[in-house]
């Protein structure tokens, strides 16, 4: 596959984000349109397309616990290689290794993941997709939060609650989570076996149409707050680990280890070469620290991604071929 034809298939989604932040940048529009931009892509428009995807849904016989274990082993592996690097490398203390972690592992599946694989793999592509990100989120939250509390109490800084009530904290959060809600009511729909046509389908297809090029723009605006913030040469590492071992590790263990179809293969593939998600900075911001390391990784991956995730395109289509 020539280098102009990968660059046709990945290069709009990219475009994308750069017009949201020229846009934001030259005061085009202000901030506060672009936060709302993406409260509607996050409340509105993403979880009608979560409903509208996963309530008709057809696995073709494929578990989604394949693409589970496949996708959040790579996470892991990448997750505890951040923490550790941040450190023992870099000597911080265990609330900046779990900021270290999420910086490395935790994709953009939502703003960036869903454009890029409708862009390149069409709807077949976002059912691997979304089988993710029913999962990602909610184990994420949770994982961040218990190891968040353990590491602020391993720095003296606070004592954990105990795991009841964290547990109870975390539960609360994620039942009002509107991906949660989305993926909750699509699973209600398919045990009634009603099929989503006419009037409703057209309203369901008219909103989750605006999802994924608003997601883009609203998430360009948003790269305005965040840039380089000193302390380069963590956010460096962190971002290398993100977009390169993250991405090979989820390869071999969805090719070679639970042996997925090329097409999840490729799907958990690239959706793990996606740039660090913004949840990165609002953890380092609610826990006061690693500010620095999440916005360079959010930075850095997300102005690469654009070159990275053609050169895994073109590597995993070359792979398919054969």
């Amino acid at each position: 596959m020539g280098a102009n034809q990968v660059l046709s298939i990945v290069l709009p989604v990219f475009i994308l984000i750069g017009v949201g932040y020229l846009v934001a940048r030259i005061g085009l529009m202000s901030q506060t349109v672009g936060e709302a931009l993406g409260e509607y892509v996050y409340v509105i428009a993403i979880p009608v397309l979560v409903f509208k995807t996963l309530a008709v849904v057809n696995l073709d016989g494929q578990s989604p616990w394949a693409i589970w274990i496949a996708y959040f082993s790579g996470m892991a592996a990448t997750w505890i290689a951040g923490n550790l690097m941040i450190r023992k490398v870099f000597g911080r203390e265990a609330r900046a290794g779990v900021i270290g972690g999420i910086s490395a592992a935790f994709a953009n599946t939502v703003m960036v993941g869903l454009p890029l694989v409708s862009q390149v793999y069409g709807d077949a592509g976002l059912v691997p997709l979304l089988l993710i990100i029913s999962v990602h989120l909610p184990a994420m939250t949770a994982a961040t939060a218990v190891l968040m509390e353990r590491a602020a109490a391993l720095d003296g800084v606070s004592t954990p609650p105990p795991m009841p009530e964290l547990l109870k904290r975390i539960g609360k959060n994620l039942i009002v989570n509107p991906i949660v809600v989305a993926i909750t009511c699509s699973l209600i729909w398919r045990a009634t076996s009603l099929p989503i046509e006419g009037l409703f389908q057209d309203i369901l297809n008219r909103i989750s149409a605006t999802a994924l090029p608003v997601a883009l723009l609203s998430l360009g605006m948003s790269m305005v707050t965040y840039g380089i913030r000193g302390n380069v040469l963590p956010g460096f590492l962190l971002s290398v680990l993100k977009l390169g071992f993250m991405p090979a590790t989820v390869f071999v263990m969805s090719a070679y280890v639970v042996h997925l179809p090329p097409l999840w293969t490729a799907v958990a593939t690239l959706t793990a070469t996606c740039p660090t998600g913004v949840n990165a900075y609002i953890f380092a911001n609610r826990y006061g620290t690693g500010h620095a390391m999440s916005t360079n990784a959010i930075t850095l991956t997300t102005a690469a991604a654009v070159v990275t995730s053609g050169l895994w395109y073109a590597f995993l289509e070359t792979w398919r071929a054969f």
